[in-house]
């Protein structure tokens, strides 16, 4: 049996991590079917975008520790690393990610949350860093990921005092974009990726390029440079010109 599920529909990759037993812990195994999968999906062209959930009733519980240390003989370090593609791989796609987050995101789990672009979140999804009452540090840069998402206070709330967010407290600090009822959960995930994924596939992947580019970017002149070279490439594609074409057409029909 699989233990990543994938569905392809409106151009939209819905991810399933199926391992139900573990509640969708990463495990090595599972982690090569990610990576794997990932490579597969973004040679793709009816791929635009991309949902990534876990069977219910969690999303993730995070690492399984138990493969840490039979990885491949290198020790922690090399151990965790292995675990921590699982999550960096997604991290990585140039494809547009949203997380939706139906349960528990625990650890390494919240991680492949935090990795995603945007992530909703159930009513019952739950954000636990779990670290603290572990003895362990954390790890995959989640702390790094949460700062820039959520700010300070957050990071030291969830991992310094081992506050755990429901959806609606994700939500209000900003970890998540938006809380829905569960049962709507996957379709206004997979209709948000589907507006991403309608759209021209390399137009959005070269947005997503220049996200993360601007991340690091300390003034608005640089930020324009940064911008001008594709926004000048994706005026000559058919694409926006036919677009406006259309939007000329309706407007003079009025």
């Amino acid at each position: 049996m699989p233990l990543v599920r994938t569905d392809i529909a409106d151009g939209v990759a819905t991810v399933t991590l199926a391992d139900r037993d573990r509640r969708n812990a990463l495990t090595l195994p599972m982690v090569a079917e990610i990576t794997d999968l990932f490579d597969q999906l973004e040679a793709n062209p009816a791929v635009g975008a991309v949902v990534v959930t876990g069977e219910a009733p969690a999303f993730c519980a995070g690492a399984d520790l138990s493969h840490l240390s039979s990885s491949t003989g290198g020790g922690a370090e090399t151990g965790l690393r292995a675990i921590y593609e699982g999550f960096l791989r997604i991290g990585r796609s140039p494809l547009p990610t949203l997380a939706a987050v139906n349960g528990a995101a625990v650890g390494a789990g919240m991680n492949l949350a935090l990795v995603c672009d945007v992530r909703l979140a159930g009513s019952r999804a739950r954000f636990d860093t779990r670290f603290l009452n572990l003895g362990l540090h954390p790890g995959g840069g989640h702390t790094w990921m949460a700062h820039r998402i959520a700010g300070p206070q957050t990071v030291a709330a969830t991992v310094l005092f081992g506050e755990v967010l429901d959806g609606t407290e994700a939500e209000r600090v900003g970890l998540v974009w938006r809380c829905v009822p569960d049962a709507e959960l996957l379709e206004a995930a997979q209709t948000m990726a589907a507006r991403a994924a309608s759209a021209p596939h390399e137009l959005v992947r070269r947005i997503k390029a220049t996200l993360r580019d601007v991340a690091s970017i300390d003034d608005h002149e640089s930020a324009v440079d940064r911008e001008l070279v594709p926004q000048v490439w994706s005026l000559e594609q058919p694409a926006f010109k036919e677009r406006v074409a259309a939007l000329q057409a309706k407007i003079t029909s009025k």
